[in-house]
């Protein structure tokens, strides 16, 4: 079958060429807020040191790690009805991760000092040490993958090695990021012994949207041009799973809300009272970014139609960014060692160089994106043997 991936051509040229210049524009922009203005240009403070930035961080670094998570799928646990989608989820989980740690690195105070700081200083009972050790684990395992299967070797001993260990990596490096934020005992609305879970699901399913809107951005938004192997995963299995973990995260909150609301801790009750259901845009992200795609991918006619599966990505696209900035922020409003009853919930807005950071770092992955379809057969899948057709047997002859 000829390659119809448009990434390859003109319109792949148009969009590397807008996402690079708008990569260029917004990390010039921020540079030169940072060497100017410093941090100050961040609005944060010492009573909220987390904004915009480190919520775009989290919500890149979960994507990536839910596409390693859907890539093992076939590379680890032998679904090889889904071989058509790993080498994409791969490179996607790579280049998603990349971009979360280019902004995360300008979020820092000195950029640079952490190449020898973090791994130096040997901080080992820092939950955060450990994330940089897990997280550049994962990005090697990932290029290593990514470099058997460019070389055509998908099932050998060694490559299968690899497939394990990238996925005790992507487990280990996503749920010790959760412990970042549930072992915080002065943080109640972080403190939470299941966050790990939270964190695989919400994973998936920021992986998954990824996966979905990636792979028909490749084909023009096109199933008809899509090799016939993704043309199966995209009209078989695939939107179940899609609808599944949908439908898992959407529980999941549910469970977390009603826990806070009736929780006797006021710095739980009032985070989820007062900040997060008093918020229009939290309530339209739950409507229109987790409860409607589960809806629309709950009708088994509609979660096989390609339109149908670009609209639920790109909505669970959006919905799970703002639960990544308000779960993030959210946490904070709390004045630490006040708490409630020196009532202050703090306020913040993420700034224009927050923005533009947050804006840097989705250019990045599109580029980065861009040059992948270019260069690289993104849904190669190995030639599975077929299964050797039974003899019929011959009628007897008179």
């Amino acid at each position: 079958m000829s390659d119809n991936n448009i990434m390859k051509g003109g319109p792949g040229t148009g969009l590397l060429i807008l996402s690079a210049v708008v990569l260029v524009v917004s990390f010039g922009y921020v540079m030169f807020q940072l060497m100017t203005v410093g941090h100050a240009a961040f609005n944060v403070s010492s009573k909220l040191p987390w904004g915009q930035p480190i919520s775009t961080y989290l919500y890149f670094a979960l994507a990536s790690s839910g596409l390693g998570l859907i890539a093992s799928l076939p590379l680890v646990f032998g679904f090889k009805q889904y071989y058509g989608i790993a080498k994409r989820a791969i490179f996607l989980a790579f280049i998603i991760l990349i971009s979360g740690m280019a902004v995360l690195a300008l979020e820092l105070g000195h950029t640079f000092r952490m190449l020898w700081a973090i791994p130096f200083n040997m901080q080992i009972q820092s939950a955060m040490f450990w994330m940089g050790v897990f997280y550049a684990a994962d990005l090697l395992f990932l290029l290593w993958k990514f470099q058997k299967m460019e070389a055509g070797d998908w099932d050998s001993r060694n490559t299968k090695i690899i497939g394990i260990a990238s996925f005790l990596g992507v487990l280990l490096a996503s749920g010790n990021l959760a412990l970042i934020f549930g072992m915080m005992s002065m943080r109640p609305f972080w403190y939470d012994g299941s966050l790990p879970i939270y964190f695989y699901l919400t994973a998936i399913t920021s992986g998954m949207a990824a996966l979905v809107f990636f792979t028909y951005l490749a084909y023009g938004f096109t199933r008809s041009n899509m090799p016939e192997k993704l043309q199966i995963v995209f009209t078989g299995g695939l939107p179940k799973l899609f609808a599944t973990v949908l439908g898992l995260t959407i529980l999941f909150v549910t469970v977390r809300a009603i826990t806070g609301l009736y929780a006797n801790n006021p710095e739980v009750y009032h985070v989820w009272a007062d900040y997060l259901f008093a918020s229009p845009l939290y309530i339209l992200s739950l409507v229109f970014g987790l409860l409607l795609p589960f809806a629309l991918m709950m009708s088994a006619k509609l979660r096989v139609n390609p339109q149908i599966q670009i609209l639920v990505a790109v909505l669970t696209f959006g919905g799970l960014f703002a639960e990544r900035y308000y779960f993030v922020v959210g946490g904070q409003v709390i004045p630490l060692f006040q708490g409630t009853w020196a009532w202050d919930m703090l306020q913040y807005t993420p700034s224009v160089t927050e923005w533009a950071l947050t804006i840097m770092g989705a250019a990045m992955m599109f580029t980065l994106y861009v040059l992948g379809e270019k260069y690289f057969d993104l849904s190669a899948a190995p030639q599975l043997e077929r299964a050797p057709r039974t003899a019929e047997p011959r009628q007897a002859t008179a």
